[in-house]
């Protein structure tokens, strides 16, 4: 369910979408399914600018049928395996993070999900030279850690100056700016005015609990749409774009001493892969991770790995880092 927003399409704009939402339009599906002439008529708008508004959502999310041959070519010219600068993750993870899929990292507060994200952020912008998006929705992100992990990699300081170029921070905190940012990324891409440094392949989002959350306590319904609605342009923009995109999320409880991912069973079909952080007591200078893959198209999903974060959050391989069978 898409809803209807500013910049959804031309000619949308915000005095249309008011008029339509006061008579009960709030979404694609409630516009085009509309008589537009009796809409017209209650929301005092133009017929003609409706009919055209129709015409573009429809041409956007309606499906056309394509040839399996013609999706593997394109999948095979697409798509790109950015490794994560850890062995043992890259072992989950198949190589490394895919472009054109969603990977999801869940895990208790305090996990090292934010280290995790951090140190593939930089190991992308200096290993690989790619440019990346982290979009900090929790003041998580600072500059000092970034910095600290670009110097563990070259004390060459115009690399870690070119390094940190590469990482775009934008900081969000609420549903409706995400959307904003997203739809800048597509006509920044679109219109070729990117400023990484080097082709944008990495989005981040690290959480994208906390800017879904605060619409699950209302209207349950809505705040359900809305979510499905970030988990469609989050795949849409990995997969047009052929961007790996990775988001961090919470976990609840599950029984008596089981955790689960949160956000429920609905977002469980939005991520390709996912892994569980699970934090272990260690010293003050290395605090070991179990890194558990739950799911996956292409691994058998009872993998574990040890990982250990170092005390500036570097990711350094443990004595127990093979990938073994839970």
């Amino acid at each position: 369910m898409v809803i209807l927003r500013e910049g959804l399409c031309p000619g949308l704009s915000p005095d249309i979408i008011v008029a339509l939402k006061a008579n009960n339009v709030k979404t694609v599906v409630d516009l085009v399914s509309s008589d537009l002439e009796e809409l017209a008529r209650k929301c005092s708008l133009s017929y003609k600018t409706l009919v055209a508004v129709r015409r573009v959502l429809l041409a956007q999310y309606s499906a056309f049928p394509t040839n399996g041959a013609d999706l593997y070519e394109e999948l095979k010219s697409s798509t790109a395996i950015l490794p994560t600068g850890h062995r043992s993750l890259d072992k989950l993870f198949d190589s490394g993070l895919y472009t054109g899929e969603l990977t999801e990292i869940a895990g208790a507060a305090g996990s090292g999900k934010t280290q995790v994200c951090q140190s593939i952020a930089v190991n992308v912008a200096y290993s690989l030279k790619q440019g990346v998006l982290y979009v900090d929705t929790t003041g998580g992100l600072t500059a000092s850690r970034l910095l600290q992990l670009v110097q563990s990699r070259t004390e060459q300081e115009d690399e870690q100056i070119a390094s940190l170029q590469r990482i775009e921070v934008v900081h969000v905190f609420d549903v409706y700016k995400m959307f904003d940012v997203l739809q800048d990324l597509r006509c920044r891409i679109s219109q070729q005015v990117m400023s990484f440094g080097g082709p944008l392949r990495l989005v981040i989002i690290d959480s994208v609990c906390a800017v879904i959350y605060p619409l699950l306590g209302g209207n349950q319904a809505e705040g359900m749409a809305i979510m499905m609605q970030l988990a469609r342009e989050l795949k849409t923009v990995a997969r047009e774009l052929s961007l790996a995109v990775l988001v961090t999320n919470h976990v609840t409880k599950d029984g008596a001493t089981g955790i689960r991912p949160a956000l429920g069973r609905s977002w469980s079909f939005v991520p390709s892969t996912r892994i569980l952080l699970k934090r272990h007591e260690g010293s003050k200078e290395s605090e070991r991770r179990t890194v558990s893959l739950t799911k996956s198209p292409r691994q058998p999903t009872n993998l574990q790995v040890e990982v250990d974060i170092g005390s500036c959050g570097t990711l350094e391989e443990s004595n127990a880092g093979t990938a073994t069978g839970s």
